[in-house]
């Protein structure tokens, strides 16, 4: 993907996280924003040690790590003009405005096809660019429940709730990379572009989070299989669901009674195979074996820590894991072996660890070379050297507020 380029009009998390996937795998991503201010994510936490800063943001920093920073400022008459330039020496542009804005800059896909034939244009909105929807406002927590995951997630007594996070934002900009890339190859076969209208809202509606299988089930009976269940309860005749040991918890999913044999495997008693009070399955569904069972289960437990109970049943191929800790995972010697986790060092943040890819390429491909820029960082480079300006246009606009 190295001579791909891409202009990236994206802010906040769905269209900078699906540029930043095109950038992590080597294109080329110029970032505009807005001079004095640039994207908003910048103004979002974490920041370290609390202290907000613009050139600090962790949300930003991870977002846009690989890109180049410049800065135009749309409203002109001479930063579109500007834009126009880089239209036309680009094989993408990325953006994530409300539909209306575009069009009413003079940059819809029908203008920017007359300078650029070859463009992949890529929206990302709300409800997407047509519909009765389309100009509705909405959030992450409108769209988490409007795409129908609510309603599968919550408590029967409290009602439905949202999971913690920004799962829809980063879902709908991986959406919009596969979009992008297939695209792009139908433009190099075609040697045609296209619009690429991406809607958030569809793509939580068709999500392998719940949403597909519900969508489906109701298709085929009327009925959708997921709803809102309570807590795992108490101990049952295998441990199902999460329980805490030495260190803090443990999570089993349960299987049916031919698992017996594997989970006193675990516990490394086999003598409770011959004991008469769960010889039989019968026998061990009596209330007080039950509870004799659980005592035995939630003492070996207490006394052993997470990492260990996770070894013990996936040797006995139990399916558990450990509960982890954001610490935990950073240090996951897992993690650690596959080099997921990449130390990158930033001139005004510092140096931090950033999550890498989540697959690998055989013959190399997918780095991350460089922080998040600065704000404006790439103007001198992308104006002069690219678009053939001389610095002393660059003082005049800058002095004007066009950059």
């Amino acid at each position: 993907m190295c001579d791909l380029r891409v202009l990236d009009l994206t802010w906040y998390i769905a269209g900078p996280y699906c540029t930043k996937l095109l950038a992590d795998y080597g294109a080329e991503v110029i970032k505009v924003e807005r001079p004095g201010g640039g994207d908003p994510a910048r103004r979002m936490g974490p920041f370290p040690n609390d202290e907000p800063h613009s050139e600090k943001s962790g949300l930003f920093l991870y977002l846009n790590t690989n890109k180049k920073s410049i800065t135009i400022n749309l409203k002109s008459t001479t930063g579109i003009e500007l834009l126009g330039e880089l239209v036309r020496k680009v094989d993408v542009l990325v953006e994530n405005f409300a539909p209306r804005v575009m069009p009413s800059l003079g940059l819809s896909y029908h203008m920017l096809y007359k300078i650029n034939p070859a463009l992949v244009m890529v929206s990302i909105s709300n409800f997407g660019q047509t519909g009765p929807y389309r100009d509705y406002k909405a959030s992450e927590l409108i769209l988490y429940g409007m795409g129908g995951a609510m309603n599968a997630t919550g408590t029967p007594d409290g009602g439905p709730l949202k999971l913690g996070g920004n799962v829809v934002q980063y879902q709908a900009g991986a959406v919009a990379a596969v979009a992008t890339m297939g695209a792009i190859l139908a433009s190099h076969f075609r040697s045609v572009g296209q619009h690429v209208d991406v809607s958030i809202y569809e793509t939580q509606m068709g999500s392998i989070d719940r949403r597909s299988t519900n969508l489906l089930s109701f298709a085929y009976s009327g009925t959708a299989p997921f709803t809102r269940y309570p807590m795992a309860g108490l101990f049952t005749l295998l441990p199902r669901g999460r329980y805490a040991c030495k260190d803090g918890f443990i999570e089993f999913a349960g299987g049916g009674a031919q698992f017996w044999p594997r989970y006193v495997q675990m516990l490394g008693m086999p003598e409770l195979l011959s004991d008469p009070r769960f010889s039989t399955l019968e026998e061990r569904y009596r209330v007080e074996h039950l509870k004799e069972l659980e005592a035995i289960v939630m003492a070996w437990l207490a006394e052993h820590t997470k990492q260990e109970v996770m070894e013990a049943a996936q040797a006995a191929s139990v399916a558990c894991a450990a509960v982890q800790t954001i610490a935990d995972v950073v240090e996951n010697p897992h993690f650690q072996d596959r080099e997921f986790f990449v130390e990158i060092e930033h001139q005004m943040a510092g140096t931090f660890k950033y999550p890498g890819h989540p697959f690998r390429l055989e013959h190399g491909g997918g780095r991350i070379d460089s922080a998040a820029p600065m704000l404006g960082e790439h103007i001198e480079e992308v104006f002069c050297r690219q678009l053939g300006h001389r610095k002393e246009d660059l003082l005049r606009l800058r002095q004007t507020g066009v950059i």
